[in-house]
């Protein structure tokens, strides 16, 4: 028994070493990474993983299937691009007021969602994010409508006077991106292990059991959603403030919805890294379908000659074809993944271990 606990802790440790210095290795990357394409796909991940974890403690670790988080991604985006662009407010400040305003949204929605169960609050979560975004479109004299927001100008942080960044690169969204996956994380990590996280574990297996127990379903409900939409919140401010333009096909599109519920499948519903797993995989795809980079790579390497038909439908249609190929993922995982690629890799690993005992 004293050897298993001690290969246990000294795997423990091992684990926290690795953790630590890969944490490291991302604090240094932008000083040795000049290629600005690739600070880009990393800023993308960052934001995909803070979707992704947010979501993952309302769908992952309470059971609560939301298809309409966009609308608290859109809460963050519009207030703090509004702030900024007609108060004059900065975004490190406007950021504050997206939170709240989700909180708030939250809390609305989630009185009147969480009466229903299953696939009615599936629905239901889809039929506030569309209101969510019509709304958008023809409120005009507050957000713009179908025009959108675009950012003329950031402001430069200053602290007592001192000139900490002025957002001339993309290497201050970086760290701003680093830190919020960090801080998610670390909130999935203290959630998962605390009195909060086993109620809403509670729930997600039985919800009619968890009742007996004492647990209201409504309370702990709407705190997992509280939790949830503020932190989705933060990527919402952060992808507007780094890209300077919104309007409501981008930030409160349904099929963002649906992408963000694509990392944790992908990645593995209801564990801590799971959504990093999923974003991992999911943005690198999008982008090379996106750039048609995919269809290149098999006509330049001579897989595919470029004047077949085949080559001609690559060329033609691959870059518009990033829902059809998520479709087929999603397909595949469930069929050969169904616990996602972490859970994937822990069965592999533990049957690699009993075949080796």
């Amino acid at each position: 028994m004293r050897p298993l606990i001690r290969d246990i802790k000294g795997f423990g440790a091992l684990r926290a070493i690795a953790g630590l210095a890969v944490i490291a290795l991302l604090f240094l990357l932008p000083r040795f990474v000049e290629n600005t394409y690739a600070l880009h796909i990393m800023i993308l991940i960052f934001i995909s993983i803070v979707m992704g974890s947010s979501w993952n403690l309302l769908g992952g670790y309470t059971g609560q299937y939301s298809v309409g988080h966009c609308a608290y991604f859109g809460m963050g985006a519009y207030t703090t691009m509004m702030l900024m662009q007609f108060r004059q407010v900065p975004p490190w400040f406007g950021i504050w007021g997206g939170m709240v305003v989700a909180l708030l949204v939250a809390l609305i929605i989630g009185s009147i969602c969480f009466r229903l169960r299953g696939p009615y609050f599936v629905l239901a979560s889809i039929a506030v994010a569309e209101i969510f975004r019509v709304s958008a479109l023809n409120l005009k004299e507050i957000t713009n409508g179908a025009e959108g927001i675009l950012a003329t100008e950031i402001p430069p942080l200053k602290i007592g006077g001192t000139l900490i960044t002025d957002f001339s690169s993309k290497v201050p969204f970086y760290y701003t991106g680093l830190v919020f996956v960090l801080f998610v994380i670390t909130v999935t990590w203290l959630l998962q292990n605390s009195k909060l996280g086993y109620y809403f574990q509670a729930i997600r297996e039985d919800q009619d059991a968890a009742h007996s127990l004492g647990i209201s379903l409504t309370i702990y409900k709407n705190v997992a959603l509280s939790i949830s939409a503020v932190l989705t919140s933060l990527a919402g401010s952060l992808y507007a403030v780094y890209v300077g333009f919104i309007d409501p096909s981008t930030v409160l599109a349904l099929d963002l919805s649906v992408q963000i519920v694509l990392i944790c499948i992908i990645g593995g519903i209801g564990t801590i890294f799971g959504p990093v797993i999923g974003a991992l995989v999911l943005v690198p795809l999008s982008e090379a379908l996106r750039s048609n980079m995919i269809g290149e790579f098999l006509i330049n390497s001579g897989g595919v000659k470029a004047d077949s038909a085949f080559g001609s439908f690559l060329t033609e249609n691959l870059s518009h074809a990033h829902v059809l190929i998520y479709g087929i993922l999603v397909v595949v995982v469930i069929l050969f993944m169904p616990d996602g690629v972490l859970g994937f890799v822990k069965t592999l690993t533990a049957r690699k271990r009993k075949e080796a005992a």
